[in-house]
């Protein structure tokens, strides 16, 4: 189990309540964990990723200084905004260990057709954007953090799910068939729950 705090940041069209379940499960475990899941209003994907990152570095500084260590956690968008305040936020200096789930991370085929005027957001993650070819560039600053990419293989949202994979660190498959699913069913709940507090 961990002693650090585990921040978790939500994807798009989500707000915080989403992790209830997931939250329910990591204090039954442990009920001293330092759980902090702090609001990012993504504008119906309106707002850029990069804007986002720089909103949760904001918000990590403002709950637990400048250098407190801290686990990261991200679902699916969240999994983004998470790489890349890690990346060009030095975000990587301070976490230990690094879970995304259902994370875009590759891209997804769902988000070709927005275009970057109006949704910034979700073309950011279009395969090939300008943001995932800098985080690929740059992805050598994941080294010393311990990343885990979780994700379902029948994923439609994160299309194909095996886009929804770092480029370091371990790979896990997680046996639930919708991307909602990912987040809210028991299954998925628990194994999520047993990544995050291992170790």
């Amino acid at each position: 189990m961990t002693d650090r705090p585990l921040v978790l940041v939500h994807g798009l069209w989500d707000t915080p309540r989403l992790f209830r379940r997931l939250e329910e499960e990591l204090l039954r475990r442990c009920p001293d964990l330092n759980l902090y899941a702090p609001h990012l209003p993504h504008h119906f994907g309106a707002t850029p990723i990069r804007v986002l990152a720089a909103q949760l570095d904001g918000l990590i500084r403002g709950r637990f200084g400048d250098h407190a260590a801290i686990d990261l956690f991200g679902f699916s968008m969240g999994g983004l905004i998470g790489r890349t305040w890690l990346q060009e936020w030095e975000g990587h200096r301070r976490t230990r260990r690094f879970v995304c789930l259902g994370s875009p991370q590759q891209g997804t085929l769902t988000a070709q057709l927005m275009p970057h005027r109006w949704m910034a957001g979700i073309a950011d993650m279009k395969l090939g954007s300008p943001l995932l070819r800098d985080l690929r560039r740059g992805q050598e600053q994941l080294k010393d953090v311990a990343c885990v990419s979780l994700y379902s293989p029948t994923d439609i949202t994160v299309f194909p799910g095996w886009r929804a994979v770092l480029p370091v660190g371990r790979r896990v498959a997680v046996p639930v068939f919708t991307h909602r699913q990912l987040i809210l069913h028991p299954l998925a709940v628990r194994q999520v729950a047993d990544v995050l507090l291992d170790g």
